[in-house]
């Protein structure tokens, strides 16, 4: 009987060299092994890591393993799972992944993607058989209960979207998932895309069947190839099998999703801009009111939410609004898939409930600084989040915690900076990041981040006193008062962050 073994087919385990680690074990030992490739465990350091059955059925790791090493690790006794220094054990036993909440990213890494039976025999489809068994009210009113909210800049309440969508009375309404993951240090969506397609083909359904929507759209980054395989593959996967299509599981209820590609404007991330682009328009942010939720995709009404909030949907429906919302901490309910990356010891991805603090997830999980340097600051939320000091990295991850020191949750992606980081080129970069992604469509963002470009390399330049950054101060109040959309409006939050709590590293320019 041939011995399974589980590689990755996570875009970062590819560049690490897992499609050469696979090769080189069917080349080596094909008759006698069945590969199956998954997703990532989210221990990218550990790429490409390797899992192999042992006698007791167990799976027991070994990594990194790099191709020209798995003939020697075979004769050692891989198939056998035999002691080696790359061997691992059990993942689920190692401390980085022991001390995790693993709800929406429970599967991946575990089965095959795209194999409808697997995802079945994981506990796959369960919320969404529940979810035909319900009326739509009841569905929306579970979600609520949950207290999931949006997995992305505003933390909106999930439930209150589906609630207006559901309330308009029209003949067609759209479920749209927002995967157009665009933030720096981000790549949750991108690792649940790649490593549990279904799981998000099955929160979109769900949504539809609440709400009474027939059709779905993912609109992804096209930065993300893999993710697209994967999608369509799934989809075709569930379509076949009957959870997509004119009548989802004999329920006699139409659902059906199909994959748009975007074509790199960061600006697609706000939801009306991306709404704009789907419907083959130039991506500018609308003006609001109305909402998406009323007047959305082809002005009809439409739920539109991010990958982890959809795929948070299933096991709520699952297992229950109270089972969700045990985790976390004061309005902040669930888990939240947070992605560890720049100067880290071990980058990767943690899923854990609200309430861990910053300082945990740096050091017990990072391992702190991959350079051995203190760490000065990090930057939470991506490219518009604000710099968070030393002095705060006691604080718990929870929205109102974060909202409390003038930062910001966002998509939960965490990027790490040691003591040789110059802040003020940091907060700089910001508005150079803001000027070249704006959408143009207001002032204050298209102007008003060129004029900061221009006033912070003056103030960098030391041609800038203490009115300087005066000036500045002014500018971020009108960018983040008067923009049209979150990127004028929160790019004030990495500058002055950076101005507020590294203010010599402003100070040396003068």
């Amino acid at each position: 009987m041939a011995i399974r073994i589980y590689v990755s087919r996570d875009a970062a385990a590819q560049a690490l060299g897992a499609d050469e680690t696979a090769a080189a074990l069917l080349a080596a030992a094909g008759a006698d092994i069945e590969l199956v490739r998954v997703g990532s465990r989210g221990m990218v350091w550990l790429e490409p890591l390797v899992e192999v059955t042992d006698a007791a059925g167990q799976r027991i790791a070994y990594g990194p393993v790099m191709a020209e090493q798995v003939t020697e690790l075979l004769g050692a006794g891989l198939l056998q799972a035999a002691a080696h220094p790359l061997r691992l054990g059990r993942v689920e036993d190692m401390p980085y992944f022991a001390k995790q909440e693993r709800l929406t990213f429970a599967r991946v890494g575990i089965i095959d993607p795209v194999s409808v039976d697997e995802y079945v025999a994981h506990g796959g489809y369960e919320g969404l058989k529940r979810a035909l068994t319900l009326d739509g009210a009841t569905i929306v009113q579970e979600v609520t209960d949950s207290g999931l909210r949006g997995r992305g800049g505003a933390a909106f309440p999930t439930g209150i979207k589906w609630k207006t969508v559901l309330q308009q009375q029209t003949a067609q309404k759209y479920v749209v998932c927002n995967a157009d993951e665009g933030d720096s240090g981000t790549f949750s969506d991108r690792m649940l895309m790649e490593g549990d397609p279904l799981c998000l083909v099955e929160g979109m359904t769900i949504a539809g069947v609440a709400v009474g929507a027939t059709q779905g759209f993912i609109y992804l980054r096209s930065e993300y190839p893999h993710a697209q395989v994967a999608l369509e593959q799934a989809i075709a996967a569930a379509r076949s099998r009957g959870y997509l299509g004119r009548d989802v599981c004999g329920s006699g209820k139409a659902f059906d999703l199909e994959v748009r590609m975007g074509a790199g404007a960061y600006i697609c991330g706000e939801e009306t801009s991306l709404l704009e682009s789907l419907e083959g328009n130039r991506a500018e942010v609308r003006y609001r009111p109305p909402l998406p939720a009323i007047k959305g995709l082809f002005g009809q009404p439409t739920v539109i939410n991010n990958v982890i909030s959809l795929a948070s949907v299933p096991v709520i429906l699952q297992r229950g609004a109270a089972h969700y919302r045990d985790f976390g901490m004061g309005r902040s309910r669930g888990t939240l898939p947070i992605q560890l990356a720049g100067n880290l010891l071990h980058g990767g991805l943690v899923e854990k409930a609200f309430g861990v603090t910053l300082r945990e997830l740096l050091y017990d999980f990072g391992g702190g600084s991959a350079s051995g340097r203190p760490i000065r600051a990090v930057q939470v939320g991506g490219p518009l989040g604000a710099y968070i000091p030393e002095s705060q990295f006691d604080t718990p991850l929870d929205y109102e915690a974060f909202t409390a020191i003038g930062a910001l949750v966002g998509h939960g992606g965490i990027v790490a900076f040691d003591d040789t980081v110059d802040m003020a080129h940091m907060a700089r970069y910001a508005m150079e990041f803001c000027a070249a992604e704006s959408c143009g469509k207001c002032t204050p963002c298209r102007i008003g981040s060129t004029r900061g470009v221009e006033l912070m390399d003056r103030i960098i330049d030391g041609k800038e006193g203490q009115g300087g950054i005066d000036q500045l101060t002014d500018l971020c109040e009108t960018m983040q008062h008067g923009s049209l959309c979150g990127l004028g409006g929160m790019t004030p939050f990495p500058v002055m962050s950076a101005v507020k709590h590294f203010a010599a590293d402003f100070a040396r320019k003068r």
